[in-house]
């Protein structure tokens, strides 16, 4: 029997835990769920025959060693910032690892050492990153292999609500965490454009949004998600002339969001004063010259030049950010605060259902034909519980362990998913579950080749 150490049991991990479960008889597995909140754990396994739940703490060396040691192969569901330290006791006892959060430099340095021991710590195994490294790299070796010359790549995910549930101002709703919604582009966004490297700052990076079109949804924006950049070397694509990496909402999200990000109201960097006493009324004012002569929302709309009877100022009112209602809770940022306010607004009722929303673009060049080609992934979530989310970060996950684990990927250290020996089987099997893409290929031109991608101004 081989024992599968799942460390974290938040909301995503209910769909790769599941998975396991499913294939233990007949794969002969245990499965070990340690979560800080052990409630979550035996909810997760539900009662299973083979799944074990238990108090986990990351910080306890002796019993995450110990919990390592016994285990064949790690999955650590942890908040990113702890990777490095699950990774870390990996390395040391000699266990393969594999997460889906971004590769951190605290686990990329470890990439000699797990070498040594003959292990192997996977990164980037979830949706968004994961499913868009793996799909994007069996798009890139394809054309390649068609003899074309792939001049830009762009990519865009997006947590969405599914159609029909979109029932608020805003269009949108939490269905990750919520944290990183209210603290998205602080790192700015970094991309290349037809040959010219672009920088945008955070302040700036809600004002510069696209529009994609996806078929039978309609149109969606994206806006640019961090540094696009270091995936050329990620993926081997020095010679682009395009690449860009961007993160899609639905029309009119990103003009309402810069509206926060004007005012101040997503800072993290300081606390507020008296956040127990304050009023969402006083948190939106705290942002704003000091008036009397009229109220807080006629100075909002004078200081942002938002029109009252605007559908920006419908969706602020909705939000209720000038209401009396007191934070009640000492201690907190800017950011913190808005999300208080966003998460009473913005959370998923019974009922709703969430979408994981993906697009990928390539513009190359073949036998002197320019072409783009589209690859989209459309898929719906279950339930509250079920959600999208859920199912594309833990199938993928689990994927890509079993694989490990069973001996089928035997390269060792730090790595992505961007093999084909690994990203080949997972795609197929996350066929099985309703995870496909759907390909579009147009015609662009037979001249002047040089015109890719979308316009990043």
């Amino acid at each position: 029997m081989k024992t599968i150490l799942v460390l974290g049991a938040g909301l995503s991990s209910n769909s790769l835990i599941k998975y396991f479960l499913d294939h233990s008889m007949e794969q002969d597995w245990q499965i070990r769920v340690g979560d800080i909140h052990p409630e979550n754990a035996v909810e997760n396994i539900n009662g299973h025959s083979r799944g074990e739940a238990f108090e986990f703490d990351v910080h306890n060396l002796k019993q995450r060693s110990e919990e390592i040691k016994a285990a064949d192969i790690v999955i650590s569901l942890l908040p990113a910032r702890m990777h490095h330290l699950v990774a870390e006791s990996c390395v040391e006892i000699g266990r393969n690892m594999v997460t889906a959060s971004y590769l951190s430099p605290a686990i990329k340095v470890l990439d000699q050492k797990a070498r040594k021991k003959g292990i192997i710590l996977m990164n980037e195994c979830g949706v968004d990153p994961g499913i868009d490294h793996m799909s994007a790299m069996q798009m890139i070796h394809r054309i390649k292999e068609e003899g074309a010359i792939l001049k830009a790549f762009e990519s865009s995910t997006g947590g969405l609500v599914a159609p029909g549930f979109e029932n608020n101002p805003w269009q949108y709703k939490f269905t990750w965490n919520p944290r990183n919604v209210v603290l998205a582009g602080k790192e700015g966004a970094r991309f290349l454009h037809n040959g010219k490297f672009k920088y945008i700052p955070y302040h700036q990076v809600f004002s510069r949004e696209e529009i994609i079109q996806v078929p039978e949804l309609g149109e969606f924006e994206v806006y640019g998600n961090r540094d696009s950049l270091t995936y050329r070397e990620t993926y081997g694509l020095h010679d682009l002339e395009t690449m860009f990496r961007g993160t899609i909402r639905r029309p009119g999200f990103c003009e309402a969001w810069n509206i926060f990000v004007q005012l101040g109201a997503t800072d993290d960097s300081y606390v507020m004063e008296n956040t127990e006493d304050m009023t969402y009324r006083e948190f939106i004012n705290s942002f704003m010259s000091y008036r009397t002569d009229i109220p807080v929302e006629d100075k909002l709309s004078l200081y942002l030049g938002i029109e009252k009877d605007s559908r920006m100022m419908e969706r602020l009112l909705w939000l209720g950010i000038f209401e009396d209602t007191r934070i009640g809770i000492s201690g907190l940022s800017p950011a913190k605060v808005l999300q208080k306010i966003l998460e009473e607004k913005w959370k998923l009722y019974p009922g709703d259902k969430d979408m994981i929303l993906m697009q990928h673009q390539f513009d190359f060049i073949k036998e002197g034909v320019h072409l783009k080609r589209f690859s989209t992934m459309v898929y719906i979530g279950q339930d509250t519980r079920h959600t999208a989310m859920s199912v594309t970060v833990g199938l993928p996950l689990a994927m890509v362990a079993r694989r490990i684990l069973e001996g089928e990927y035997k390269e060792t250290g730090v790595q992505l998913p961007i093999d084909p020996d690994i990203y080949n089987p997972v795609l197929k099997e996350l066929e099985e579950y309703g995870i496909r893409f759907i390909d579009e290929e147009i015609k662009i031109s037979r001249t002047n080749p040089a015109q890719t991608g979308q316009s990043h101004t």
